[in-house]
């Protein structure tokens, strides 16, 4: 009779055990992972802004007006991102005026441009920037930034 006491390998157990190692591995990986991801698109989206604020100071010194994102894309090259109508998409973010198609007169003395980042199951996000240059949080409120 055979003996397999003196087989080389891993038990069902050391197995059982590396597969649970890695699952809370993965578990503590990955919402870290998602956070700095939403991080990362946050500072993405509030650079775009700042370039707006700034590109809005320009438009303004030429037009006596502001711009609509369609013309500021125009300006940045569509550096943006992608202009669907009066809309600007980058990303998880969807850019876009108040109100949606500001007349010349509207923007001859302010602007209102929103960031929103809206995933279904997710926090929205919600930026907004002025002729002030000032770029405010609207969503989530009362909760400090990621």
């Amino acid at each position: 009779m055979k003996s397999f006491r003196n087989e080389n390998g891993f038990s069902l157990i050391e197995l059982l055990l590396v597969v649970v190692i890695i699952g809370i591995v993965a578990a503590i990986a990955v919402p870290a992972y998602q956070k700095s991801r939403r991080a990362a698109e946050n500072g993405s989206t509030f650079a775009i802004m700042r370039t707006i604020g700034s590109t809005q100071v320009g438009f303004f010194s030429q037009n006596n007006r502001f711009g609509t994102l369609p013309e500021l894309q125009g300006t940045l090259n569509n550096s943006l991102g992608t202009t669907v109508v009066d809309k600007v998409f980058r990303g998880t973010y969807v850019f876009e005026m108040n109100p949606a198609s500001p007349t010349p007169n509207d923007l001859a003395t302010e602007y209102v441009i929103t960031a929103t980042r809206s995933i279904p199951g997710e926090t929205i996000y919600k930026y907004e920037i002025n002729q002030s240059g000032k770029i405010t949080r609207i969503l989530p409120a009362g909760s400090p930034e990621d």
